[in-house]
């Protein structure tokens, strides 16, 4: 006699696992939606606290506390940033599934475990910070800078808005580090979701402008941060230094950070 108390609870959990694949691959596909919340709320709260808070307040953390934005400069960088991306993120999301799916990235159940996720995106970001430091440092070249990389430099004192401020084709340039990972080494949508929310939020992090003490990331090791990454801005067209986006072991390793050091044992002396 048939089990239909088992058939059922087979034909429930199917439904279930479909229900859950396609909501997942819904989520991929509206993956510029939550780019753009991500870059619009979660600068937002250092954005207020530096038009609305008095100088003497944020100067100790600010690290150029000497330059500061109107609130016409953040809008003008907001919606600048928020175009290109629907631009060239939103023209990527037409291709964006199949090409996630040819290169292996999966969608259905079972969800991928703690242990799985931590280490793939752990692997993402060693791989991402390599090779972003060689494109960086090739769009320090002088055609690289004077044709796309001045737009990113027009900051000299960052904010977070300023993450992805840059030209439309330096944000595909840089879209090739940030795939590279998950092609190598493909993982669940899920995970590849969280790695491009996570790297963003790394991204405004050290473009705040702000170096707090009790900001979390001083315990990962070899992390740059908003220190690292401002020196760079505050030199500009001019910096050698620095180039790496998460990472401070390339820079230490190929030498580029020699201007940073000798910033910093500056500063010790006065």
């Amino acid at each position: 006699m048939r089990d239909t108390t088992r058939d059922a609870t087979h034909t429930h959990d199917t439904t279930h696992a479909m229900a859950m694949s396609r909501l997942i691959a819904d989520s991929a596909n509206n993956n510029i939606v939550i780019l753009l919340l991500v870059y619009t709320l979660v600068p937002l709260p250092l954005a207020l606290l530096e038009l609305r808070a008095s100088a003497k307040l944020t100067s100790p953390y600010k690290l150029q506390p000497q330059l500061r934005l109107s609130p016409a400069a953040f809008l003008r960088c907001y919606w600048a940033t928020a175009r290109v991306l629907l631009l060239t993120v939103g023209a990527l999301q037409l291709v964006s599934y199949p090409a996630v799916k040819m290169a292996g990235i999966r969608t259905g159940l079972p969800l991928p475990s703690a242990g799985e996720t931590v280490s793939q995106l752990a692997l993402y970001f060693l791989v991402e910070d390599y090779l972003g430091y060689w494109i960086h440092r090739l769009l320090h070249t002088k055609w690289g800078y004077t044709m796309i990389h001045h737009v990113h430099h027009e900051f000299t004192a960052p904010i977070g808005f300023v993450a992805p401020y840059a030209h439309w084709a330096e944000v595909l340039i840089l879209g090739f580090p940030a795939f590279a990972g998950p092609a190598m080494v493909p993982c669940h949508m899920t995970t590849f979701l969280l790695w491009f929310v996570i790297r963003h939020i790394e991204a405004i992090d050290t473009h705040s402008g702000f170096d707090f003490p009790f900001n979390p990331t001083k315990f990962i090791p070899f992390y740059g941060g908003a220190k690292f990454h401002d020196y760079h801005h505050r030199v500009g067209r001019r910096s050698q230094s620095n180039f790496a986006s998460v990472f401070t072991f390339c820079d230490y390793l190929y030498g580029t950070d020699k201007g940073y050091r000798y910033h910093k044992a500056s500063l010790a002396k006065d």
